[in-house]
């Protein structure tokens, strides 16, 4: 029996990418659009569309309902593509209803009793939701995602961390156009043109990456004391966040030793054999110009859900590393990975309880 599913946000740009991955998928199937300016208009006539082809034909003649947990009825998970300030109430009245909510929007990542996922480097941290419903007393959950930036950062780092503990890290973004949604930059401040600063971002790599590398530990996340600083600039690319990265380990480090760790990373999502994880997390590619978005941000068995680093080379010490890293923002860093984390949830038990 397939999980039943909402996307609260629907027209966005994020929206749109949830329907054109669970077009056909096996396990959940979207029963509920909903919206806010959108409401009551077919979805065909609210929204305009930014995915490749034509809107999927099973969802362009659905109604954009009014984002109400009357009209979620019969679902069991909400995928929450809302802006932040719309996410801070809507999503917990959700969460209380009894759905499992699963936002994209940053209002709620940092609390305490939140779990900030990315199924293949911390599901344990879904164990949160125990104390969660208990201490709030609701029925259903709420689950977030990190900032697109942070999770492609995140994965990558992971595999490092557990071998060589990392310290510090030293971050430079190039973040695609679609990271910003619809209708996102002006085209006259971008054409021609790279743009070094996106508000809020850097604040967000820092803390988000300490939470998700950190250690679940009495109901609480102790998070990792790294040093993290990040400088975020926003390019003239449709998909795919590029990431300059350095970092300083405590081990000394070994960069055919990183190669493979990182080729070999594996976790939960693949030995469940979800639907939704690649075989390999993690893609390293050893050409001295890789990767670049338009070649590998569609890389992997699951098309866009894997990392790809390449340009791993020694820092100037031997506990210094460097690399680059692409991830697909909106596949990867935003409803593909909200995805992963409801086959995860569902397969956990946490779905549905």
């Amino acid at each position: 029996m397939k999980i039943k599913a909402a996307i609260l946000g629907a027209t966005g740009a994020v929206g749109q990418r949830y329907l054109m991955l669970l077009e056909n998928h096996p396990s959940i199937e979207i029963v509920s659009l909903m919206g806010l300016s959108s409401a009551g208009k077919k979805y065909s006539e609210a929204v305009t569309w930014i995915g490749n082809g034509q809107i999927p034909e099973r969802f362009a003649e659905m109604e954009v309902m009014e984002t109400s947990v009357k009209n979620a009825r019969g679902c069991d998970v909400i995928f929450s593509a809302l802006p932040s300030e719309a996410a801070r109430k809507l999503e917990k009245d959700f969460a209380h209803s009894g759905f499992f909510v699963v936002s994209e929007a940053s209002a709620h990542r940092m609390e305490e009793d939140v779990p900030l996922i990315i199924p293949e480097v911390n599901h344990q941290h879904l164990e949160l939701i125990k104390a969660q419903r208990k201490e709030r007393g609701w029925k259903g959950s709420l689950v977030t995602t990190p900032n697109c930036t942070v999770t492609g950062l995140a994965i990558a780092l992971k595999p490092i961390d557990d071998s060589f503990f990392v310290k510090e890290v030293v971050v430079t973004t190039m973040q695609a156009l679609s990271g910003a949604g619809f209708p996102g930059v002006p085209s006259l401040s971008i054409v021609e043109n790279v743009i070094p600063y996106i508000k809020d971002e850097e604040e967000k790599v820092a803390v988000e990456t300490r939470k998700i590398l950190g250690r679940l530990s009495s109901n609480k996340i102790e998070e990792r004391k790294i040093k993290i600083a990040a400088s975020c600039n926003r390019v003239s690319v449709l998909d795919g966040h590029m990431e300059s990265v350095f970092l300083v380990t405590k081990k000394r480090i070994d960069e055919q030793q990183v190669e493979r760790e990182l080729s070999s990373f594996s976790s939960l999502p693949q030995k469940l054999k979800l639907p939704s994880a690649p075989i390999q997390p993690i893609i390293v590619r050893r050409e001295p110009d890789r990767p670049q978005p338009r070649l590998d941000r569609m890389a992997g068995t699951v098309p866009g859900m894997s990392v790809v680093v390449g340009r791993i080379r020694k820092g100037p010490d031997r506990n210094s590393l460097l690399f680059t890293l692409l991830s697909h923002n909106t596949i990867r860093g935003a409803a593909g990975n909200a995805i992963l984390v409801t086959e995860l949830a569902e397969k956990l038990g946490y779905i549905g309880v």
